[in-house]
Formats: C-alpha cells, sequence, structure tokens
C-alpha cells in the first residue's frame, strides 16, 4: 500500500510539473497567434483611434496581426460581454472607457460581473471634462453659474448624451457638490448634445476636451473650468475647477484595457510592457496630446484600484439620484 501511494503521489506530481511546463512554453510563446481588439463603440472617437493605434503597434512589436473589432451598442454591454465570454488566453482585448466603471450601477442586470469578469491591463489616459456655456451666455464663471442656479433652482438647463453617459453624471455630481438644482436636456449623443449647446437650446454643458474644444475654438461656447488637477496646456488660459473656488471637484472620461478574468499573468504582464512601451513613443504622445488626453499607463494593480475609486464615486452619485438605464 505505502509503494502504492507513493508511486501514485509521484505520478501526481509529475503530472503537475508537466502541466506547470506546459502553461509557462504557452505563456512564453504569447503571441502566437492574431490578437483581437475590441472596442465597444463605432469607429471614429478617440476609442476606436486607441485601439487602432494600438493594433498598429503591437503587430509591428510581436509581428503577429492585431485586429480591431467595433462592436457599439447597449452603452458599450454588447461588446463588453463578447470579451467577458471570450477565452482567457491573451488573444481578446477590450479597450474600455468610463461606462465600465458606472454600468454596473446604471443597469438593472448585466450580463456579466465587471467586478468578476475582466482582469485590468492598463490605465492608457484621461481626458478631463470642461463645463461650457453658449458663447453668447452672460454667465462667464463658475461663480457666477453657480449665483444664477441658486437663484433660478430648476430652471436653468443642460445638455447631455443621454441618462447615465459621462456628462450627465458630471453634472450630477457638479449639482450635488454645489448644492444646485438644473434640468437635464437629454440628446443621442455627444455631438448633437454640443449641437444644442452652440446653438443656445441648451444653457450649459459638459463634455471631454476633445470634444467641446473645436466648439470653443469656433466661437460657439465659452469654457468656464476644466476639472482636471492642473490646467490643460491645450488651453492654459482655461481655470481649473480648484482655481474656481471648487477644489475637489476633478471629473475626467478615461481610456484603458482589461482583458477576461483567468488571463494567466505572465500575459497580463507582457501585455502591460508593451502598452507601456507604447504609450512612451513620441508619435503617440503627440496624438494623445492632439486629442487632449492625459497619458497614464502604469501596472495592472494601479489600474485596478482607479477602476474600483471611480465605481465607488459613480455608484453614489448614482444612486443618491436615482438614475437607472432601463
Amino acid at each position: 500500500m505505502m509503494v502504492r501511494r507513493f508511486i501514485w503521489m509521484l505520478s501526481a506530481l509529475l503530472l503537475g510539473v508537466i502541466s506547470c511546463d506546459r502553461v509557462l512554453a504557452q505563456d512564453a510563446a504569447y503571441p502566437s497567434k492574431p490578437v483581437r481588439i475590441v472596442v465597444p463603440y463605432p469607429p471614429g472617437a478617440f476609442n476606436d483611434t486607441l485601439g487602432r493605434l494600438v493594433a498598429n503597434k503591437l503587430s509591428a512589436a510581436w509581428n503577429v496581426p492585431v485586429v480591431v473589432e467595433n462592436k457599439p451598442g447597449g452603452g458599450t454591454v454588447i461588446g463588453t460581454q463578447a470579451v467577458a465570454t471570450a477565452a482567457p488566453d491573451g488573444y481578446t482585448v477590450l479597450v474600455v472607457q468610463f461606462p465600465f466603471a458606472t454600468n454596473l450601477w446604471l443597469y438593472k442586470s448585466l450580463p456579466y460581473d465587471t467586478n468578476s469578469a475582466f482582469s485590468p491591463v492598463l490605465l492608457a489616459g484621461r481626458a478631463p471634462m470642461v463645463l461650457a456655456v453658449n458663447a453668447e451666455s452672460p454667465i462667464k464663471s463658475v461663480a457666477q453659474m453657480l449665483e444664477a442656479a441658486r437663484a433660478k433652482p430648476g430652471k436653468l438647463n443642460y445638455g447631455s448624451s443621454g441618462p447615465g453617459s459621462s456628462n450627465h453624471l458630471a453634472m450630477a455630481l457638479f449639482e450635488s457638490v454645489s448644492k444646485t438644482e438644473l434640468t437635464q436636456i437629454p440628446y443621442k449623443g455627444s455631438s448633437p448634445m454640443l449641437a444644442g449647446l452652440a446653438g443656445g437650446q441648451v444653457e450649459f454643458a459638459f463634455d471631454a476636451l476633445p470634444h467641446i474644444q473645436p466648439f470653443i475654438e469656433a466661437g460657439k461656447a465659452r469654457a468656464l473650468a476644466i476639472a482636471s488637477a492642473t490646467r490643460s496646456p491645450l488651453m492654459p488660459e482655461l481655470l481649473t475647477f480648484a482655481e474656481s473656488g471648487m477644489p475637489n471637484f476633478k471629473v475626467s472620461s478615461w481610456h484603458g484595457f482589461v482583458v477576461p478574468a483567468g488571463t494567466p499573468q505572465a500575459v497580463i504582464d507582457k501585455l502591460n510592457g508593451e502598452l507601456n512601451s507604447i504609450l512612451k513613443m513620441p508619435d503617440v504622445q503627440e496624438i494623445f496630446r492632439r486629442e487632449g488626453v492625459v497619458i497614464d499607463g502604469g501596472t495592472p494593480g494601479f489600474f485596478r484600484e482607479f477602476i474600483a475609486t471611480e465605481m465607488e464615486m459613480w455608484k453614489n452619485v448614482i444612486l443618491q439620484n436615482h438614475i437607472v438605464i432601463e
């Protein structure tokens, strides 16, 4: 009996070593076939630009095809679900943005668990939100806006890209912090919302700097403040909210990469290293600068903590304001 038990234990140990060697060999060979980057948005915006930029750089570095697949719809849920159910082998990567941290609280149910279905890889960068008014508005500062809003609770309006969008939630947070009450006018997307601001159909709007800057430069909107810790080099004359009397108000639209949970750590680390190297390339940095996105980079652990912080902040905003997407 003792001999049999010893042989069984030795066999199990050898099988474990062989299995471990096999996994290590697979990780070392990664990538050995085409990699798919899923963008849960239509072509054209920065998320798509980021996905294609990274795909081209990874293809050159790895000498394997890296393809972008646009899977828009459902407030990013369709594309996100496709990656949640993909094999956890590093050959399917998801570009994530602001909704990744908010959809869990906005929808009554999701076809995946955001907290357990994904492993963070890297936070690529952040685009700070800008508060703006129509160019013809008499309001020229955050202080004047607060004064007007408090004088007429619920009477002033603002545009959004729809319930639960980043600019809707940014304004909901602004109302909470500033103790004001405004009326939301929802649009089907950022472009028509900004057109409404430029045309005077709405009085205020938040949007990411890359989206709103052309309207400001064209003289169709006036920026009041930027919701970042420091001024933007793209608009150095624009005050931060801290400089405008609201020191704790910081909101950014952000961009990053995740993979299905269970992806080997060695694969995640290799992806992270390659992505960090890409973010240091001068041509990539110029594209980010031009798009108004501040580069982050860093470790998977840093991105995990960032996502957790975003989730907690927006959970409070969404639940306190009873914001739900059916």
